[in-house]
């Protein structure tokens, strides 16, 4: 018997490719056209963008509670959220929570370490980089961190927010992120996170000066391991 995933949805793309990843990578261990059963639970994005505006983790907190709440009613048996940003109310959501989460920084950076990675470069919206979802995480796994330039975080932002959630793929954006990754390369790091689950659509090892630690992929390969009994691919 696997466990049932529950996913808090939050962007359409960045849900959607998650849900995929589990679908497509779970018959390696299930067998052909297997995998766990799944349920997804999405508020509108504009309802977490207008929290994320105002600040208001609490809001935040609420609505990834509330998506828990209904996800438990379908059977899930646990749930993972395919969104870095609004991990900002782990804190506020994990002790009331109807259902355990997986935590996506936490899986992340795990696998780093197990890499042998030593400096990670943070990519994702503006509310991500200047949080502490990822910092934390990395330092109390005594690793080192390097966040893009003000400047490079916004507009890194702007084309997640105008672009990449509406599913617009742009090669002057690619080659924009491409810029931006050169430069942490350029600062010390041997690896970059792509924390925004949208970024894996327009980057990754192939285009990439520094390999990427896809934070979409590897919290679905996490929820596979969690759901089979597994242990998860770094």
């Amino acid at each position: 018997m696997t466990k049932h995933i529950g996913i808090v949805g939050c962007s359409a793309e960045g849900a959607a490719l998650c849900y995929k990843t589990i679908c497509t990578e779970s018959p390696d261990i299930l067998g052909a056209h297997a995998h766990p059963e799944v349920s997804m639970h999405t508020h509108s994005l504009a309802d977490y963008v207008k929290c994320l505006d105002d600040n208001n983790l609490a809001g935040i907190g609420e609505l990834m509670l509330s998506s828990a709440a209904k996800l438990k009613q379908q059977g899930a048996d646990f749930v993972i959220c395919p969104d870095n940003t609004i991990h900002q109310a782990f804190d506020y959501v994990k002790s009331r929570s109807p259902l355990p989460w997986l935590h996506i920084a936490e899986v992340v950076v795990a696998s780093a370490k197990a890499r042998g990675f030593r400096r990670l470069g943070i990519l994702g919206t503006r509310w991500l980089v200047e949080s502490e979802v990822y910092p934390e995480k990395i330092e109390s796994s005594g690793l080192g961190w390097q966040r893009p330039e003000a400047a490079e975080t916004a507009e890194i932002g702007r084309i997640i927010m105008e672009e990449l959630v509406y599913g617009i793929f742009k090669p002057e954006s690619v080659a924009y992120f491409q810029q931006v990754i050169k430069g942490l390369k350029d600062k010390g790091c041997d690896a970059v996170i792509l924390g925004c689950t949208e970024i894996p659509l327009i980057i990754n090892d192939d285009n990439s000066v520094l390999p990427t630690l896809n934070s979409n992929r590897l919290l679905a390969l996490a929820a596979i391991a969690e759901a089979t009994g597994g242990q998860p691919s770094i």
